[in-house]
């Protein structure tokens, strides 16, 4: 495979490039699907939306689990979306990293308070 020089800093290898952050988002978005649609049948099954019925389901130790993964899955597919959209329209590279970080930043943010409200319930 030939290797072609574009401009005077950007090195094109191939095909591949990118392809690890597709997977991933395509297997982030199917683990929130699945999530979905067990969040859906638990619903449709026990027709129960109070806060007792929500509760009572989050208080099973394997439904906290698979909420932290969809929960997990949600905020790295949001970070490779949010990552490209940094790397695609801020060229700047001190203002691109400032917003790399601050994004890195709320999502550990929020998947903290996610586990610190799955926890309590």
């Amino acid at each position: 495979m030939p290797i072609y020089h574009i401009g005077p800093k950007r090195l094109v290898v191939g095909a591949h490039y990118g392809l690890k952050e597709w997977i991933i988002q395509r297997v982030t978005a199917i683990v929130m699907v699945v999530f979905t649609i067990v969040l859906l049948l638990d619903y449709c099954l026990t027709g129960s939306a109070t806060y007792e019925g929500w509760a009572g389901l989050f208080s099973n130790q394997l439904m906290k689990l698979l909420t932290l993964l969809a929960f997990i899955s949600l905020f790295y597919h949001a970070w490779i979306g949010i990552r490209d959209i940094w790397m695609d329209y801020i060229k700047p590279v001190s203002i691109r990293l400032t917003l790399q970080v601050l994004s890195v930043l709320y999502l550990l943010a929020c998947a903290a308070y996610a586990v610190e409200i799955l926890w309590k319930v």
